[in-house]
């Protein structure tokens, strides 16, 4: 019995510290629950790479370390205040290390990516000049720094990018210190030159009796009065406007005859220049037009017409990049179009006419202030009519008599100069053509047949030009106008 007693005392001894131990494994839940108001946040972040490793020293001793992701990053003690950490994988994971009183005396973000410390000598053996870094952020790559022109930047990117492979994003945030604004001269020179040829032969013959006969291959002849009978003036054939018209009046077989032999010939020179200069940043794309726009009618819906307005006469655009050494790529595309009456159609009762256009387009390189030439863009056109009688001009020899002949010759060359210039923008007052001009007095202008004036104005200071990009010389005008 009394063993059975002390049986159940310490039974019930054993109930009571079970009890006491889960009531203090509870009340450990509930000091954890309390703790997140006193958790740290890691304050640093250490940047490895793969299969890489950093010795970290602690300001105290520490008793445990937590790794949020051991697959990502590990770490292994030296010492209570040494932790040599090391990177296994690509990623992010956070470490904690810890005193004895539980006080957090080391937390911090651990990134792991590629060698970065590889990347950034791959980049100084391929750009010495160059000043990149390279900072890895989970799966991607930053690179930061200052490069000479803008194909370094492409280029320090597109070898970052093959060295760490497609499952990773190379981001550029790279400045260039070259010039990014670029300067296009460009000359459009077009001659055309058009040649016309006309022969043409009249015949006019009347009786005495009134009975006419007559043959025309031009523009023919004006008939005589048939209500005239005394001192009847002779008929005048009608003028040829486009060249000379040689007349003769006669009898022959009794007949009185009128004839006339019409000759033209045309010789046209017509030229075009334009130049226009446009500024763009290096990457961008300008544009240019000196003409104008016709309008084009546009059927829509419900028989509706709407207008669309094309745009023709000189164009030019054209996109520069920079690359090292001051040297410009650049994507020229100039046009010269006109209207023509030439494959033109009706459209909806509207008259659309045809543009005949001359365009080339190419890349190119070169440096500031080299010029490079496009020509060889020709048309030549022949145009050869005969008009003739049926049979009678076919005759020999008097078959010239009975036929006209028009003979077109149009030739046309286009010619394009395109200088490119590498500018800066000038902080200085810029001289206009029209300083220091004055309109005449009305005694300057009877008396002395002035048509300008000149004025007096303050010296404006001229900047000083910049250092000349690739060696070419830096030239300054005297401001004003000159006539």
């Amino acid at each position: 019995m009394t063993t059975r007693k002390n049986q159940s005392r310490a039974r019930l001894g054993t109930a009571f510290a079970a009890l006491a131990i889960g009531l203090g494994t509870l009340a450990a839940p509930t000091q954890a629950l309390a703790a997140p108001s006193m958790a740290a946040k890691p304050s640093e972040t250490l940047n490895l790479s793969q299969g890489a490793g950093s010795l970290v020293r602690l300001s105290a001793p520490m008793t445990d370390v937590f790794v949020s992701n051991d697959a990502i990053a590990d770490v292994q003690v030296r010492s209570a205040t040494q932790l040599y950490v090391f990177g296994k994988s690509r990623g992010e994971t956070t470490i904690y290390a810890t005193a004895k009183n539980g006080k957090v005396v080391y937390a911090s973000t651990v990134r792991v990516g590629n060698n970065i410390g590889s990347v950034d000598e791959m980049l100084r053996l391929a750009m010495p000049d160059a000043s990149i870094q390279a900072t890895p952020m989970n799966n991607l790559v930053l690179l930061t720094g200052t490069v000479g022109s803008p194909t370094d930047v492409e280029e320090a990117q597109r070898l970052v990018q093959a060295y760490v492979g497609d499952g990773t994003q190379v981001i550029s945030r790279i400045r260039s210190a070259t010039p990014l604004q670029v300067n296009l001269k460009v000359r459009i020179a077009e001659v055309n030159r058009s040649v016309l040829k006309q022969v043409g032969v009249n015949l006019l013959t009347q009786t005495s009796g009134g009975f006419r006969i007559g043959v025309s291959q031009g523009q023919g002849i004006n008939l005589p009065d048939v209500n005239c009978v005394k001192d009847c003036p002779l008929p005048t054939p009608i003028r040829n406007p486009l060249g000379s018209t040689i007349t003769g009046v006669g009898k022959l077989f009794g007949l009185d005859l009128m004839s006339s032999l019409e000759l033209a010939e045309t010789d046209g020179l017509v030229t075009t220049l334009a130049e226009p200069n446009l500024t763009a940043l290096s990457g961008e794309t300008a544009s240019f037009l000196a003409g104008g726009e016709f309008p084009v009618p546009v059927s829509q819906s419900l028989g509706s017409i709407s207008v669309e307005y094309k745009q023709y006469g000189v164009g030019l655009a054209f996109t520069p990049i920079v690359l090292a050494d001051g040297r410009i790529s650049m994507r020229v595309r100039p046009e010269v179009s006109e209207l023509s009456a030439e494959g033109s159609i009706k459209l909806n009762g509207f008259d659309v006419p045809a543009l005949v256009t001359r365009r080339a387009e190419t890349t190119v390189e070169l440096g500031s202030g080299q010029s490079f030439m496009l020509a060889g863009l020709l048309r030549n056109n022949n145009t050869n009519n005969i008009n003739k009688a049926p049979f009678l001009g076919d005759l020999p020899i008097l078959g010239n008599l009975f036929r006209s002949t028009s003979y077109r010759r149009q030739e046309t060359e286009l010619v394009i100069v395109v200088t490119p210039y590498l500018v800066r923008p000038t902080s200085g007052r810029l001289a206009l053509p029209t300083d220091g001009y004055r309109a005449p007095s009305d005694g300057e202008r009877i008396w002395n047949g002035q048509s300008y004036s000149s004025q007096g104005r303050p010296a404006a200071a001229i900047p000083a030009p910049g250092p000349a990009f690739g060696g070419a010389a830096a030239a300054t005008a005297a401001p004003g106008f000159k006539l």
